[in-house]
């Protein structure tokens, strides 16, 4: 009984987290106005293979109302029709430009080097380091820009809309943003009067170009390939101002388009967590079992195997009681899909999994593939 109790504590601690970071969580002013005279922001986008996707992402960019931007999109030597698709776009609007990658040294993640590049040749005031996988609504630079003037940042990133549209992706995705919102204190960071890190999601950077290049830029985390969280990481060690926002009224993300590369793309991520902290990542795995799939568990067994007390089944129903209420909360916010909390067990199942053969593979040597290279465990690249 004292175990469920304490369970159920912690849930409530980790709501009242949660509510705290929603409430605290700006929201870019669409009504937003534009700075006069208007600064330069060059948007850059890194594409990979990415022919997919890249179309409905410079649609959505060459639609915004801001004034004085430029577009440069770097194809990162894909195999597929990535480029083609660019140049064409950009035979009809001289704001795109598109430039071709170099080969990727031995000492650098992927993506990091397409960034570094992009960025030698930007001209803007503003850098915003946008994925190819992204789309995002005419008045997002304004409003994105008004406010990263207004809380004076080095760093703006945060929680674009994260779109699902087969099942899996309806039951796994929202997930993330759940775990995030629940156990980081983003309230407390964002008012701390000591710079420190945020929630940097890579899917939407916001620099002033100043202050990119005062903390190093990518090549600062050249061999890390989760760069977002390290970028973050670099942006408050040189005592830049980081913030995580509420970007998913203006931007969207359709990260992965099968289960399999949701388990890849996961697994890319968490590999290299546990290259830094293996033993810590499984405490983490520990933790997230005893107080998010352990519950369901109990409901069963305390209901219908063997029959518990009236208040330690009260308890067990509370612990489950907060979790859809904190995965409501979230969801409603993002804009989520309402299915998905329904099957709140099954996409958090999906994550644990996957941490524990990521972790093996980790312990293995195995490596980690993404993007079609390979990052050994000999290799630099973290």
């Amino acid at each position: 009984m004292i175990y469920q109790i304490v369970i159920a504590g912690i849930l409530v601690i980790i709501l009242i987290n949660l509510v705290l970071n929603l409430r605290n969580l700006r929201t870019p002013d669409r009504n937003a106005r534009v700075p006069q005279p208007a600064p330069l922001i060059s948007v850059l986008v890194p594409a990979r293979n990415e022919e997919e996707n890249i179309r409905a992402c410079l649609e959505t960019l060459q639609k915004q109302d801001y004034p004085n931007y430029e577009i440069l999109v770097l194809d990162d030597n894909s195999t597929d029709t990535t480029a083609a698709i660019v140049n064409e776009m950009a035979s009809g609007d001289d704001r795109i430009n598109l430039y071709f990658g170099e080969p990727l040294p031995d000492d650098w993640a992927g993506k990091c080097f397409a960034c570094h590049q992009l960025a030698q040749k930007a001209k803007g005031d503003w850098l915003l380091f946008v994925d190819s996988d992204t789309t995002h609504e005419p008045h997002m630079l304004r409003s994105v820009l008004a406010l990263a003037m207004e809380l004076k940042t080095s760093l703006l990133s945060g929680f674009p809309r994260q779109l699902a549209t087969s099942f899996p992706q309806k039951v796994i995705m929202p997930v993330f943003y759940f775990i995030l919102l629940g156990w980081l204190p983003l309230w407390w960071l964002h008012r701390s009067k000591t710079p420190k890190p945020s929630m940097a999601i890579g899917q939407f950077f916001f620099f002033s170009a100043d202050e990119y290049r005062r903390i190093g830029g990518h090549e600062a985390v050249k061999s890390r390939i989760v760069e977002d969280v390290w970028m973050g990481i670099e942006t408050s060690k040189h005592a830049g101002r980081h913030i995580a926002v509420d970007l998913s009224g203006m931007a969207s993300c359709h990260m992965y388009r099968d289960i399999g590369a949701m388990w890849r793309g996961l697994g890319k991520s968490i590999y290299s967590i546990a290259a830094m902290a293996p033993l810590g990542l499984l405490a983490i795995v520990l933790v997230a079992y005893f107080l998010y799939i352990a519950p369901f568990f109990w409901l069963w067994n305390g209901f219908f195997l063997a029959p518990e007390p009236l208040l330690w089944r009260a308890t067990v129903v509370l612990q489950i009681c907060l979790m859809f209420f904190m995965r409501w909360l979230v969801d409603s916010r993002f804009r989520g899909p309402a299915i998905s909390m329904w099957f709140h067990p099954i996409g958090l199942m999906f994550y644990l999994i996957n941490v524990i053969y990521s972790w093996l593979r980790f312990v293995a040597g195995a490596g980690v593939t993404w993007k079609e290279r390979f990052y050994g465990k000999e290799s630099t690249v973290e």
